[in-house]
């Protein structure tokens, strides 16, 4: 065999798997269970706890299981825990009574996944790091991954799978990333979640507190839900950046005279956004930060 054939035959080869290396990474497994199993975490005092998720069931309804007392991470610690059903969203809420363990407490969500070690391997191969390893919880498997941009999220499984509804609305995840990291996180969580992208707009700033100026915002559908993107330069007035969720309901106006009547204060009044639907940022008891919207029309 000559050497210009066998230099052929290399990159031949070469040029098979270069164009191969794309559909092998849609090819990671999808382990997505359903958005209507996906958490926003929030972290609230003690004190704080009943009056918050009172203001939440009362502002969306819905409702939450009865306190009960865990160690939900993998070093000791002792939190309160509720787990809260509402139409447009779910939460899992944290009162810790220790302090609260390397890792915890600063990732947005805890997603549902059929297989927690693959759902690692897969995140670790779409680019995400481990922040905190596979570890046991009192009713399934935990993982706490890291995006480009630090943006933390958990990964879970449950020993006995839960069955719930569909939810009315699927509420956004909502991402604030830098111009550096927009298009690493992007790809990385479209590889992981099989998202796809349903919109890549600039748009008016107004909507995240920067009216006149251009912002990127990227819209993205998988089996995990909706995930909005905002890519700025990070120069946020408050509460921008502060919220992790923005829940869909039918009447902003009509959401509005509910939280107010349930002690939860409008920290910008609603604005109209470049989809031609309203947006409101709220406070809840406790310090929790939310967006809520109508539908795009």
């Amino acid at each position: 065999m000559t050497v210009p054939f066998l230099r052929t035959r290399l990159l031949s080869c070469a040029l098979t798997l270069a164009l191969a290396l794309p559909a092998l990474a849609m090819a990671a497994p999808d382990v997505a269970v359903g958005p209507q199993y996906d958490t926003t975490h929030v972290y609230v005092q003690d004190a704080d706890l009943d009056a918050f998720i009172r203001s939440f069931t009362g502002t969306f309804g819905g409702k939450a299981t009865p306190r009960a007392v865990f160690t939900v991470t993998p070093t000791p610690s002792k939190t309160v825990s509720q787990y809260v059903q509402t139409p447009v969203g779910m939460l899992s809420v944290f009162a810790f009574q220790t302090p609260i363990p390397y890792g915890f407490g600063e990732e947005r969500t805890g997603y549902l996944v059929n297989d927690i070690h693959v759902a690692t391997k897969a995140a670790v191969e779409a680019g995400a790091d481990v922040i905190v390893e596979p570890f046991d919880d009192p009713i399934g498997k935990d993982v706490i991954i890291q995006w480009a941009g630090g943006v933390n999220m958990q990964l879970y499984w449950h020993t006995k799978s839960p069955t719930y509804p569909p939810l009315h609305s699927v509420p956004d995840n909502r991402v604030y990333v830098s111009k550096v990291s927009g298009d690493k996180f992007i790809g990385q969580f479209k590889q992981f979640a099989h998202a796809r992208v349903v919109a890549d707009d600039k748009i008016d700033g107004a909507e995240i507190g920067r009216a006149g100026e251009q912002v990127r915002r990227v819209q993205l559908s998988s089996g995990y839900g909706k995930m909005m993107v905002f890519v700025s330069d990070g120069k946020l007035p408050f509460p921008y950046g502060r919220e992790t969720t923005g829940y869909q309901v039918d009447d902003v106006a009509a959401t509005l005279e509910k939280a107010a009547a349930n002690g939860v204060k409008v920290l910008v009044a609603p604005v109209k956004t470049s989809q031609g639907n309203v947006s409101a940022m709220l406070e809840f008891p406790g310090g929790y930060i939310s967006e809520i919207h109508d539908a795009a029309k």
